[in-house]
């Protein structure tokens, strides 16, 4: 069951990375209509069709004809960004003032204080020799 899982969601993946939406498939009968008719008219087979028509010759081909726009997988996407970025390599210098060290003289004696009043505890940190 897995399996069948991992391979319907690659499948899955992988028709929505071609961009082939619900809407594509249902158009099939269109396309195979108009290459029906290029094939009758023009005497083009199926191979030279798909050229004229997904192809480089696509944008020349399409000002003969008005059904171009109902044929499948002629989508664009209008949600690609294309970002530009401008890399420059100036040298910076920054100007650091440093001042001298100045001794500040200690003024405070520390006495540790030892009070005779505290009991003492058999808790008591480890004294070295």
């Amino acid at each position: 069951m897995q399996n069948l899982f991992s391979i319907s969601f690659s499948i899955l993946i992988l028709i929505q990375s071609i961009n082939i939406g619900v809407e594509d498939i249902s158009r099939i009968n269109t396309l195979i209509e108009h290459a029906v008719y290029h094939q009758e008219t023009y005497g083009d087979s199926f191979f030279e069709f798909l050229v004229e028509h997904y192809g480089d010759t696509d944008q020349a081909h399409d000002a003969k004809h008005e059904e171009h726009e109902d044929l499948p997988f002629k989508h664009h996407n209008k949600n690609c960004i294309h970002i530009s970025t401008a890399f420059t390599f100036e040298s910076i210098e920054y100007q650091f003032n440093h001042l001298a060290f100045i001794e500040i003289p200690f003024n405070f004696f520390y006495k540790e204080g030892i009070s005779s009043f505290e009991k003492p505890s058999i808790f008591q940190p480890p004294r070295f020799a």
